[in-house]
């Protein structure tokens, strides 16, 4: 079970970072704020340990830039605002990530690219390779695109989702108070920090009621329902104070920053469940004896090799059952590649994928994190 004693030994990171801590006031970015963080970041690199970054300020940015003193009322404007700051954005991180030999990239997500189980998948692969090359994602929502429907609202929700996309081992939301009270602090002087709680205590909803914070379009109701929307796939939240000092290498060293909020469930246990209340079969695998004993015995991901037959028409990301060959259901997972494919490549090692496809998007025909079974 997680504890601040088990963090230092957490290896992927999302950290989100609001618009209250990096603007002044929503005035543009306050860039000096960006160097600690930056730093405590890259010292995380260097030790190791994956970082995604969500970050929120691209409409405060786009303000600043046209010297607009209101925020914006229509979402065409707002739009605009978000297209002009990002750019702004994103290049005071890459500066600073510079500084300390890192690379960053631009990823601009809405809440449909999470939906589209294509798109799911590839969001989840491109940020996987980035990691994998010690890049450092700067993730926000493509407010510039994102219609009302597809919008997750604010930042918390995108950090929380994308928690779920990368299966993190940690989500901490850096925001400007101390972490979450028992009672509002600005009410009641003897209000005091919760250091830690199981997210679904019933408490958390009572005291987020009241909590608000400045400019962003978030709060700590957002971020409750953050940590539980994170806590689907396992991965614990830590709401803590962005203004102090060295706040996230105290966090890696296990230190009691803020307020720690412990899923229920172990991460692997978690994921699957939640991935099983996703489950829509579009088609079915036909596997040999060798693959059901590898699925079931061994954990592994399936391999087009130990396919014998496709049936079904699903496209990538769509899910599928697998099936021994009397028929028997052993488990079902999202496919990386549609039927097609998926049949011209069964029985195939993935070596031979590029030859006979064209192109290879994963070795894999369904990823173990993306498997249940049955």
């Amino acid at each position: 079970m997680m504890s601040r004693h088990t963090i230092p030994d957490t290896r992927r990171w999302v950290v989100k970072i609001g618009s209250a801590l990096l603007t002044r006031d929503g005035q543009g970015l306050e860039r000096g704020m960006l160097t600690p963080w930056v730093e405590q970041m890259a010292a995380h690199r260097a030790a190791g340990r994956e970082i995604v970054l969500v970050s929120s300020g691209a409409v405060a940015e786009g303000m600043a830039r046209m010297r607009w003193r209101a925020r914006p009322k229509t979402l065409h404007e707002l739009q605009a605002a978000a297209a002009i700051g990002q750019m702004g954005l994103i290049r005071a991180y890459e500066d600073c990530f510079q500084a300390h030999g890192l690379h960053t990239a631009q990823v601009l997500l809405t809440r449909d690219d999470l939906a589209n189980r294509a798109r799911y998948l590839n969001a989840r692969s491109t940020l996987r390779t980035l990691l994998k090359l010690g890049v450092v994602p700067v993730i926000n929502e493509n407010d510039t695109v994102a219609t009302d429907e597809l919008r997750f609202g604010d930042n918390d929700t995108l950090a929380a989702l994308v928690a779920n996309l990368i299966e993190a081992d940690l989500l901490i939301l850096l925001t400007d108070q101390d972490g979450l009270f028992d009672q509002d602090p600005r009410r009641h002087p003897d209000a005091r920090l919760i250091s830690a709680t199981r997210v679904n205590d019933p408490q958390l909803d009572v005291v987020a009621g009241g909590s608000v914070t400045g400019f962003g379009t978030g709060g700590m109701v957002t971020k409750v329902r953050a940590a539980r929307l994170a806590a689907r796939s396992g991965t614990p939240t830590i709401i803590a104070p962005g203004r102090g000092e060295a706040v996230l290498s105290r966090i890696g060293l296990g230190e009691p920053v803020g307020t720690l909020l412990i899923p229920c469930q172990e991460p692997q246990a978690a994921r699957k469940q939640w991935l099983a209340g996703h489950l829509q079969v579009r088609g079915r695998l036909i596997l040999d004896a060798g693959a059901v004993r590898a699925l079931r015995d061994k954990g592994t991901s399936l391999l087009a090799v130990g396919v014998k037959g496709v049936q079904g028409a699903f496209n990538r990301g769509e899910v599928v059952a697998c099936v021994d060959e009397a028929g028997q259901e052993v488990a079902r997972g999202l496919v990386n590649y549609d039927a097609e494919d998926t049949n011209r490549i069964k029985g195939q090692s993935s070596a031979r994928f590029e030859s006979i496809l064209g192109y290879l998007d994963d070795e894999e025909l369904i990823h173990r994190d993306n498997l249940v079974l049955l």
